[in-house]
């Protein structure tokens, strides 16, 4: 990527990576990174409403279970930054209000504190002290470390969980990306039975299809990060960084990706806890998310975008607005608990309906 306007000698003299991680945070917040044609598909899952509840807002039920952990609400501050100085202030703000109101917080991927030692953004566990947290690290940069080094990342950071992200197609834009993807499921198997904290294995914006599921969870694994297409585009991002060969490629996989309602519809039936993440923006997505069986849902851009505007105190009231919608969404749907919206019939559009696996649960809910 060129040297933008207001770049400073700083900016300048960090290193390659920490340079990118403040390009994403630049094009993540401001950008038109979004997908071009293709959508999440989860305005294609249609909740059935129920005008005659018989249940109090406040009987709602919110809590769940990612990676092991409680949460008071399904959401999740999904995985954005980390590695550069700009980032301290953003993961700080955005793990204070996780501790706050009970929800998830997931850092943008650990690789500048595993490879060059860079903390900057990684150090919330004083303003956020027993909310999840979950770490992040590729596979390609996992199959290159030892299991001790990602344990130790792990503890410096003090996350909960490592999330081992899949990107190939980010990955083959990117300037200076990998291109080598074997050994991912070595990797993941010697980080499960290695580690002593879960292991959740995410996407970057391009889904997790069923094959995927079946097989990590046939290593053990138990959580998954749908992070679908629909909304942030990765490969758009890193296309807008690229230049000639990068560059065209990226314009051509653009919209590459298994919507991320589909995913959630795929990993049904795997055993997996998922998270649906990939252009969710509100909590009626979360609700549609956890209906189709996610265990929560994450939000990435919209609260990137909510510290810009006014640092924690507005992600404060942007998340407590997404918790009650999806306290709301259930309530309009009779459910007094998430398990119980887990049960409710659904009205799926044919573009969704022709994910859903043929031995997947969610077929015995579909009205008719």
């Amino acid at each position: 990527m060129s040297q933008r306007p207001d770049s400073s000698p700083a900016d300048l003299a960090v290193p390659e990576i920490s340079a990118r991680k403040a390009d994403h945070i630049d094009l993540c917040t401001d950008g038109d990174v979004a997908f071009k044609h293709k959508t999440n598909l989860l305005e294609q899952v249609q909740l059935v409403h129920d005008a005659l509840p018989e249940l109090a807002v406040a009987d709602v039920d919110l809590q769940t279970t990612f990676a092991g952990k409680p949460l008071a609400a399904p959401v999740v501050i999904a995985a954005m930054t980390g590695g550069v100085d700009r980032a301290h202030d953003i993961n700080r703000d955005l793990a204070a209000v996780a501790e706050e109101l009970g929800i998830g917080f997931a850092f943008g991927s650990q690789r500048p504190l595993l490879t060059d030692g860079i903390t900057a953004g990684y150090e919330v566990r004083d303003v956020a002290p027993t909310a999840l947290v979950l770490g992040n690290i590729g596979v390609v940069q996992a199959r290159s470390a030892s299991s001790q080094a990602l344990a130790d990342l792990v503890g410096r950071s003090g996350a909960d969980a490592l999330c081992v992200h899949l990107n190939p197609a980010m990955e083959v834009v990117q300037p200076g990306g990998d291109d080598d993807f074997r050994g991912g499921l070595d990797t993941i198997q010697r980080l499960v039975e290695e580690l002593t904290v879960p292991v959740v294995v995410k996407e970057t914006g391009c889904g997790l299809s069923r094959s995927v599921g079946d097989r990590v969870a046939a290593l053990g694994v138990r959580w998954a990060d749908t992070s679908g297409a629909g909304g942030t585009s990765w490969v758009g991002v890193e296309a807008l960084r690229a230049a000639g060969r990068q560059q065209a490629l990226g314009a051509t996989f653009w919209d590459w990706g298994i919507p991320t309602a589909a995913s959630v519809a795929q990993l049904s039936g795997t055993g997996l806890g998922v998270c649906a993440t990939g252009g969710v923006s509100n909590g009626l997505s979360i609700a549609r998310a956890v209906a189709l069986g996610a265990a929560c849902g994450g939000i990435a851009r919209t609260f990137l975008q909510a510290q810009a505007r006014g640092g924690r105190d507005e992600v404060r009231r942007v998340a407590k607005l997404v918790i009650d919608e999806v306290r709301i969404a259930c309530l309009l749907s009779g459910a007094s608990s998430l398990d119980d919206l887990r049960t409710k019939p659904l009205v799926l559009g044919d573009a969704l309906l022709r994910w859903v696996p043929a031995d997947s649960p969610l077929r015995a809910r579909l009205l008719r």
